[in-house]
């Protein structure tokens, strides 16, 4: 008995999982267009089909086809989940207001901007973020024999926040620096099994793409940090986990990341239990025996 075709997507993150769930089968030409899709939503939102097929370099029909074989209504059924999301980002900017308004009063409006946006960036990763998902990673980081982390240029700082937190509470835990050129010699270490973690966003880190890709194909879980579903991370991941970064200037917000990374590490250390206990353990035995804190100003009071 044949089973039932699934429903077609109703939402515009319904089409994302679609297009990531069916990102293997399609051709080159639809896979030109499922990364426009997703990565610039706004843009195809108003575009004809023709206007479409120029900028991706296919032609109408193609176009037709690849939204009428998505269960959507023809072109028409694209550009409205297009622009079902277009709205719900004009709402949130209506929110939070633009760089311009922020500043335009003076610091306090852009200080209390930034931290709208970054409770809506922290609102809106773990709104979306599947509890079953969260579980696999969690399982992942904290069972493989070894985890590797990485993350380069502005995302080292997650990358290097999640690798110190692990290491707190399990063995062979490594964060990748790729510094002086010595990221081959830390990826020889990967092995079949193991847990490779990649942070990054737009613009992507080529070695981290790379290394995320060669870890994959080495027999690792990976677990992927991103900010977008046409991150080429996705393609390499077992697990993905997509987090904004809007920010009140050009400079991207990490905070979102930053309370993702916590969140898992929090979960590894539930799940690993009495282990983690041990480790934290050790770990004061060695920071009172090499005095690494400074000490109490009211002990001996």
């Amino acid at each position: 008995m044949a089973s039932a075709p699934k429903p077609s997507p109703t939402t515009f993150d319904e089409l994302l999982a679609l297009l990531h769930e069916r990102r293997a089968t399609l051709t080159r030409s639809q896979r030109m267009l499922a990364e426009r899709v997703m990565a610039d939503p706004e843009g195809v939102a108003f575009m004809t089909v023709s206007e479409l097929a120029s900028a991706v370099g296919v032609n109408e029909a193609t176009v037709v086809r690849f939204a009428s074989g998505l269960g959507l209504d023809g072109y028409p059924g694209l550009t409205r989940l297009c622009r079902e999301r277009l709205r719900e980002q004009a709402q949130l900017l209506r929110r939070y207001s633009t760089l311009e308004q922020l500043g335009s009063d003076g610091e306090g409006n852009l200080l209390d901007g930034a931290v709208a946006l970054d409770r809506a960036n922290i609102a809106r990763t773990f709104g979306r973020i599947d509890q079953e998902t969260f579980q696999a990673a969690v399982r992942v980081l904290a069972g493989a024999p070894r985890v590797h982390v990485l993350g380069l240029r502005k995302c080292h700082a997650p990358a290097y926040l999640l690798g110190y937190l692990l290491g707190l509470m399990r063995e062979d835990v490594a964060t990748l620096t790729a510094g002086t050129g010595t990221l081959t010699d830390e990826l020889r270490r990967v092995r079949e099994g193991d847990c490779f973690v990649a942070i990054s966003i737009h613009r992507y880190a080529a070695d981290t793409v790379r290394a995320a890709a060669w870890a994959r194909e080495r027999g690792a879980r990976c677990v992927a940090l991103t900010d977008n579903p046409a991150s080429p991370l996705a393609a390499s991941a077992e697990h993905v986990f997509y987090v904004d970064a809007s920010g009140p200037s050009v400079l991207r917000s990490l905070t979102a990341f930053t309370s993702l990374v916590q969140a898992l590490a929090a979960e590894v250390a539930r799940v690993r239990g009495r282990d983690v206990r041990s480790a934290l353990l050790a770990e004061e035995e060695l920071l009172e025996r090499f005095t690494v804190y400074d000490a109490d100003p009211t002990a001996g009071r």
